[in-house]
């Protein structure tokens, strides 16, 4: 594919906005208060995290990248900003004076996560009726939305944001979370990985009962394609009367914190350069193999999928 077409594609990103924060150190003995490591930190480092990392992946991606969000009025979200201005993205994010912005601490010696503190906050009712109008007056700019939540409460109206999409012939891609996928009915895509699935439509023991299980499911929320993240064992792609199978392209497993924000970002890219979606989903799948060898949230970029 022409690196100029890839530029062509203009991707809203909408979800649960978080800053990852990563302190890396020496580990050279044990707490004398507690059986725990004691860890020198040496080094700092931030990233967007959440649907911030996927507007991250999509921007790396050459794409013309949107990211609709919440963040507190804090020295988090200032952080935030700045690291969406230094990647060009379009930022609307609702500053909330009532919450702190989403932070993911992940301490880490010897190349080895010890511990994740999180510091999270749910977002205000009035500052999530701000966001779905900034939705709806967004939404006709851009190709491809993405609705990428992680359970934080920056998506509870979520219905609403596709009807408004679906109404406008938009592609909507959706990374789902919790017991109930029936608020993400008339997506384009939804993009579940195993235990999220097995928490909608239960466990399978074959193949076949996976399929049934999983295309009963894509009809009921009139999906056009449901694709199911399988880890070591790859994607499959459920769409009507067809079933497509991905193999895992991991050439070692690292980290695999994010691959599914590679993986959602690369096919939203890929559908909005016009692209056919089995073959979106091959480079998808190509993204996130190259992803989990990297430490922490990570990009891909266009050299490394060769495009």
């Amino acid at each position: 594919m022409p690196t100029k077409a890839v530029d062509a594609a203009r991707i809203l990103i909408v979800g649960d906005v978080m800053l990852d924060r990563y302190w890396f150190g020496e580990v050279n003995r044990i707490s004398p208060e507690a059986p725990v490591p004691v860890v020198r930190v040496e080094r700092r480092e931030e990233r967007l995290g959440g649907a911030a990392n996927v507007a991250r992946n999509a921007a790396t991606l050459g794409a013309k990248t949107g990211l609709l969000g919440v963040i507190g009025a804090d020295e988090a979200g200032d952080v935030v900003e700045s690291l969406l201005g230094e990647l060009g993205i379009d930022s609307y994010l609702n500053r909330d004076q009532a919450i702190s912005t989403i932070i993911k601490l992940r301490v880490i010696g010897r190349q080895q996560q010890l511990v994740r503190v999180d510091f999270e906050d749910a977002p205000t009712d009035t500052v999530l009726r701000d966001k779905l109008t900034q939705f709806n007056a967004l939404v006709a700019d851009y190709d491809v939305i993405i609705l990428s939540d992680y359970a934080k409460g920056s998506l509870v109206n979520v219905a609403d944001m596709i009807a408004v999409a679906a109404k406008l012939g938009k592609r909507i891609l959706v990374d789902p979370k919790g017991d109930d996928f029936a608020r993400y009915k008339g997506a384009s895509v939804l993009t579940p990985n195993r235990s999220e699935l097995i928490r909608i439509i239960g466990q399978w023991k074959s193949e076949e009962e996976l399929t049934t299980k999983a295309q009963n499911l894509r009809k009921s929320l009139a999906l056009e394609a449901l694709l199911l993240t399988r880890s070591e064992e790859g994607m499959t792609l459920y769409r009507d009367d067809d079933v497509t199978n991905f193999p895992a392209v991991a050439r070692e497993v690292f980290d695999v914190s994010g691959a599914g924000d590679t993986v959602i970002a690369t096919l939203a890219v890929m559908l909005g350069n016009g692209v056919a979606l089995p073959e979106a989903v091959a480079i998808a799948n190509q993204a996130g193999g190259i992803v989990v060898g990297k430490l922490g949230t990570a990009t891909v970029t266009r050299e490394e999928l060769a495009l």
